[in-house]
């Protein structure tokens, strides 16, 4: 952990530096990603360790493969500094490619803002977003380099090797879709649900109606469509799981009109390339901040 904080720390010190000479692909990764690697306990000199430029089925290749016992576990597509990482083709890309290896992980990265995707999950390629974090101290939510490291030390070679990345996202992916179920119930809670859970409380005095209001209050369900067809995926930045209060991009995407979200995600990278790292997002309840 202490090379890690190092790491982080001295990172942190070239930033802006480097933001402001709009530093290209190549150099991202040698002067960011390189050593984040390293940092993690990833040999990027190693082939066996890590293999670079990795090919793909479509003749194309991917800038990292991270390899366990030399069988790849997580691949890493990297971009320059500057890039908002929000190209849905980007995204696609590199999920595509390690679902189709058979790789459970990939991470999409400008070397601040590593975005960490698991590809088993069956949601649309940028849904299946686990969590992200971003070494940037004014875009991280005010989280310390001690807790940047923490959540980057799950894609270290040590945590992949025991699981630890398996394991957070079975809990954090598993909680979500049980989350949007409660969600569903909550808001048309079947005939059968408020019967148990009148049973459940031992009072036959309780109306249907009144098992129904309460359920929206205690879900917050009553003036949303939690059984709209978006993914049960978390959408959380900083690298935690978002609350069950908590407001994301799907909660204000869903059902709307393709052209009316093509709009949102480009007026969103027309406002974050303005001020590259300095502009930040919000989901609130109402709108986007």
């Amino acid at each position: 952990m202490t090379q890690l904080l190092g790491c982080i720390d001295g990172l942190r010190q070239q930033l802006e530096r480097h933001r402001r000479a709009g530093l290209k692909e190549y150099p991202t990764r040698t002067i960011f990603i390189d050593p984040m690697l390293e940092a993690l306990g990833w040999d990027v000199r190693d082939p066996d360790v890590v293999e670079l430029e990795y090919p793909t089925v479509d003749g194309r290749s991917v800038d990292y493969a991270l390899k366990i016992d030399r069988k790849p576990v997580l691949l890493v597509e990297a971009k320059q500094l500057n890039d908002s990482l929000d190209d849905v083709k980007a995204v696609a890309q590199v999920v595509g490619y390690a679902a189709n290896d058979g790789i459970e992980w990939c991470v999409l990265t400008n070397g601040v803002r590593y975005r960490v995707y698991r590809t088993s999950e069956r949601a649309v390629a940028p849904e299946k977003l686990m969590f992200e974090v971003s070494l940037d101290p004014r875009a991280s939510e005010g989280l310390s380099a001690e807790q940047v490291a923490d959540q980057l030390s799950r894609l270290s070679r040590d945590s992949l090797a025991r699981g630890v990345l398996d394991d957070l996202g079975e809990e954090i992916f598993t909680t979500a879709k049980v989350r949007k179920a409660l969600d569903c119930l909550g808001a048309d809670p079947p005939i059968s649900f408020v019967r148990a859970i009148r049973k459940a409380v031992a009072d036959d005095s309780l109306a249907p109606a009144q098992i129904k209001s309460a359920l929206a209050r205690i879900l917050g369900t009553a003036a949303s469509d939690p059984c709209s067809p978006v993914s049960a995926a978390p959408r959380a930045s900083g690298g935690r799981p978002h609350s069950a209060r908590a407001y994301d991009e799907a909660h204000h995407t869903a059902g709307k009109p393709k052209e009316v979200v093509e709009l949102y995600h480009a007026l969103d990278r027309l406002c974050q390339d303005w001020a590259p790292g300095q502009v930040g997002r919000k989901h609130l309840a109402k709108y986007t901040s």
